[in-house]
């Protein structure tokens, strides 16, 4: 007996359990009653076992009948579900989108994908909310949060974005009378620039194939805010400690240069969480994949 030749019966029961009724079940079904009759009575012999007890005033659900239908409105369930997520994938995306973002990540990331996807989706608005606090899906009434940690999210349902990589980087005016950095062990001899903490020294790791140290070095400026981190280091205050992103168009036109990149220093992760992974609205679903075009390495931008 294969499984799939008893999917048409099982959803032709269903019907009838939920109808208690061949001929309601035959109308609701498109079909005629004798088949109805003709596929429940199959499907018994099919099953081994009596699932419904006709008689000439009533149907009455067999005990087994009952914890077989059970079964059946499961699947009959996850294909209307399949059924919903290929519609919704066809329809053009409308509505609000909100979304949360931590502040810097979002305005230098997630804002330049947002301004394409608005562009070319005239019919959703978005509401983008940027805050370094952590948010709750259901508090904030939000559909997508950005989240950038060390480790795997808490929440259930993510997909990853792209590696933050951490580096030094100093304006090369500020390196010209100040000692040679060649290693880590020269980072002792400079000012540093460091996200706002509870101590001015930090310890910061280097790793380089079987290599690892860890250098502690103090800091005259700290900041809660990288953007003002960057602007310190381009005023030659000292070598900041910051993600690559940040310090990417800086390093291009020359403001910053990057110490020991042959160091591999903190690495952290993006991800996009969502409320589920079921019944994803395509505004939902077209920003994510927006976001994975704009941020994951590799993935096709056609």
């Amino acid at each position: 007996m294969s499984d799939f030749e008893n999917l048409h019966g099982m959803i032709i029961f269903a019907k009838v359990v939920e109808t208690l009724s061949y001929t309601e079940a035959a109308k609701t079904l498109g079909l005629a009653k004798s088949s109805v009759s003709k596929e429940i009575s199959a499907l018994e012999v099919r099953l081994g076992a009596k699932l419904l007890q006709r008689t000439t005033r009533r149907i009455q659900v067999t005990e087994v009948g009952m914890t077989y239908y059970h079964y059946c409105y499961r699947i009959l369930n996850e294909v209307k579900s399949a059924d919903l997520f290929i519609r919704q994938f066809h329809e053009e995306p409308t509505g609000s989108l909100r979304v949360a973002a931590p502040v810097t990540f979002g305005c230098q990331c997630i804002v330049p994908a947002l301004n394409r996807f608005v562009a070319g989706n005239i019919h959703v608005s978005v509401d983008l909310d940027l805050t370094d606090r952590p948010v709750n899906f259901a508090d904030d009434h939000i559909d997508l949060a950005i989240a950038i940690t060390r480790d795997l999210p808490d929440h259930r349902h993510y997909r990853p974005l792209m590696d933050i990589a951490w580096g030094l980087y100093a304006a090369p005016d500020y390196l010209l009378n100040r000692p040679a950095v060649t290693s880590p062990d020269d980072l002792a001899r400079h000012e540093f620039i460091l996200f706002r903490g509870p101590a001015h020294t930090i310890s910061l790791p280097f790793r380089k194939e079987k290599q690892k140290k860890d250098i502690e070095v103090r800091s005259r400026f700290r900041a809660n805010n990288s953007i003002a981190l960057l602007n310190s280091a381009v005023a030659q205050t000292g070598i900041a400690y910051l993600p690559n992103y940040i310090a990417r168009e800086a390093v291009e036109v020359g403001k910053l240069v990057q110490l020991l990149p042959d160091w591999e220093m903190d690495i952290y992760k993006s991800y996009v969480l969502m409320k589920s992974d079921s019944f994803i609205s395509p505004r939902v679903r077209l920003f994510i994949e927006e976001l994975q075009r704009a941020l994951v390495p590799g993935t096709a931008t056609g």
